[in-house]
């Protein structure tokens, strides 16, 4: 199944719901490029032996990575950590992404600044630009299971909104076009 991404209602309603507007209002593959994320379709079954997977690392210098299972049942203080990956925030480095199992909804802002969900499957490896601002929930499964992919070392440093003053901040904002 292809990657799913839309404009976002401003309803305050459970963070998990899809929160399309009416009608829906689809984001493509190209538009998410335009705003610095990428996106590949990968067979998660084969993922600790996957030659594409590899060659992805590989081109792109993901040198770490990890697996992370969140769930109420497995994750320490769960509802505090839905809470933190909710909180629109940026990091200075890219953060990317691999969903092994489940599902989950990154959002991020466009150039005009409106939120754009990305509903997230097993397959879906994601790449967010430093200096998106962004957000991260569980949708109504409550669970998804997935690598976290890093050039070097880890950095787990999150900078709430408003950070504009960070140069890869301004960088990014240089990088768009809002039309």
């Amino acid at each position: 199944m292809p990657l799913e991404a839309w404009y976002m209602d401003s309803s305050d309603e459970d963070q998990r719901l899809p929160h399309k507007l009416s009608p829906n209002q689809p984001v493509s593959l190209d538009e998410l490029k335009k705003i610095g994320v990428l996106h590949w379709k990968l067979n998660a079954d084969i993922y600790e032996n996957d030659p594409e997977l590899e060659k992805i690392r590989k081109d792109q210098g993901y040198s770490f990575s990890d697996v992370i299972t969140i769930q109420k049942e497995t994750l320490p203080n769960y509802e505090e950590k839905l809470k933190m990956f909710f909180e629109e925030h940026l990091h200075l480095d890219d953060e990317i992404r691999y969903i092994l199992d489940g599902q989950a909804y990154f959002d991020v802002r466009s150039a005009c600044n409106g939120w754009i969900r990305i509903a997230m499957g097993k397959g879906d490896l994601i790449t967010l630009p430093a200096g998106i601002y962004h957000r991260f929930t569980l949708d109504q499964t409550n669970y998804t299971k997935a690598m976290r992919l890093f050039v070097g070392e880890p950095v787990w440093i999150s900078y709430n909104r408003p950070a504009d003053d960070f140069e890869k901040r301004q960088q990014y904002v240089a990088s768009l076009q809002c039309s």
